[in-house]
């Protein structure tokens, strides 16, 4: 059974009051998500492998609440440095490249971890 509310275990969502998906309906709505590293493990050192963890991140969600990678319609990818927006793309494509979203990204100050260099969200509409 889908979940209408996905909690990923990261420590931001209990402290801040969010979850990590919201299913309504046939929409999933994942929240921004960083690179977190799994227990035990470092957060990787580029931008593509950032992006990559997000995007593990996000796809658990996403069948979590009943939905896949191709239902994906909507992406959102904000990066503190322009000189990695190949990286991330690449990345972006590796996890979501069949579905073809409409996709933003956007160069930011900074994000919540000096250390992230990439922090993503997305959209999803189930298709039955």
């Amino acid at each position: 059974m889908a979940e209408d509310r996905v909690r990923s275990g990261s420590p931001y969502e209990a402290r801040y009051g969010f979850s990590r998906a919201v299913r309504s309906g046939d929409r999933v709505i994942v929240a921004g998500t960083a690179p977190i590293p799994a227990d035990g493990e470092q957060v990787a050192d580029t931008a593509y492998h950032q992006m990559l963890r997000c995007g593990r991140i996000m796809v658990e969600a996403l069948a979590r609440a009943g939905a896949t990678p191709a239902d994906v319609v909507r992406t959102r990818m904000f990066i503190i440095d322009a000189a990695d927006a190949d990286e991330v793309g690449r990345a972006h494509r590796d996890v979501f490249g069949e579905a073809a979203p409409a996709a933003t990204m956007v160069v930011v100050a900074a994000l919540l971890d000096p250390s992230w260099r990439v922090e993503a969200e997305c959209e999803a509409i189930i298709r039955s």
